[in-house]
């Protein structure tokens, strides 16, 4: 189901049925009134005023709903959009059930439900952590680290990491990260960003000689590399598929409870 489809649906219904009323359908109410006024010399009972004035039920529930649907629609295409984490392909930056918060703006303005770009406000970073319309299916939307930008070249060997031929550093944090047997954390340097890694030893992984990012795509990884379905299978994210950039945790899972405390993802 395409939320945002059904809202813009909803929005383009409600204020259609408010428009014509106020063209057309009021005025006929108004004239009704009017002339049964006229035919009792203005002695109308207040329960016949009140129904010849009354709105039909689709003009009541469009009055009253368009507004919030509108300014709805307006926030989540335009300004800012809640998400929630479903895998645990960005741990330990992110993890399963998190809800994140996504600027929508940071990239550009772009059109609900086409997503076109009407006014361009910048590009991707390397390290940004970004939502995008998965390019095998745009129905479903991922989150992931920017690591290669247009033109950079990007190879991946050993659970290593290489950007236009230079290793990507990372320290080594916790041998035993999360109380998971085998898992390693890592504190990865990707240009000026730095953020945690998981690497987990002899898990297998896929093993990249080197690519060359297309103009106008994104190399897109996840920081669990080795439990991600990232660009290292499926390839790259085209410019049309960016959703926006996540920049904050504003509801988590602690000890089995929400938790409201802001994180942020972006300095």
């Amino acid at each position: 189901m395409d939320f945002t489809l059904l809202l813009v649906l909803a929005v383009a219904i409600t204020g259609v049925v408010w428009l014509v009323d106020i063209a057309w359908w009021r005025r006929a109410r108004r004239a009704r009134l009017a002339k049964a006024e006229a035919q009792v010399e203005g002695e109308l009972d207040t329960a016949t005023r009140d129904k010849l004035a009354k709105e039909p039920w689709p003009v009541d529930y469009a009055r009253s709903f368009f507004p919030v649907l509108l300014i709805v629609l307006v926030l989540r295409s335009f300004v800012v959009e809640p998400f929630q984490i479903p895998s645990g392909s960005m741990r330990p930056t992110l993890k399963v059930g998190d809800f994140i918060l996504v600027n929508k703006f940071t990239y550009g303005l772009r059109l609900p439900v086409l997503n076109t770009e009407i006014v361009d406000f910048g590009e991707p970073e390397r390290g940004d952590v970004m939502v995008f319309r998965y390019p095998g299916d745009p129905s479903v939307d991922f989150i992931k680290r920017v690591i290669g930008l247009p033109g950079d070249r990007i190879r991946y060997e050993n659970k290593q990491l290489y950007v236009n031929g230079e290793p990507v550093e990372k320290i080594l944090k916790d041998k035993n990260a999360d109380n998971a047997p085998g898992e390693q954390l890592y504190e990865e340097h990707l240009g000026d960003v730095s953020h945690a890694i998981y690497n987990t030893p002899g898990a297998p992984g896929p093993q990249m000689p080197g690519v060359v990012v297309p103009e106008g795509q994104y190399f897109m990884m996840g920081d669990n590399r080795d439990h991600s379905n990232d660009s290292r299978y499926w390839g790259f994210v085209p410019e049309e598929n960016i959703v926006g950039e996540a920049f904050a945790v504003w509801m988590h899972w602690k000890d089995g409870l929400p938790s409201f405390s802001s994180v942020r993802l972006i300095e």
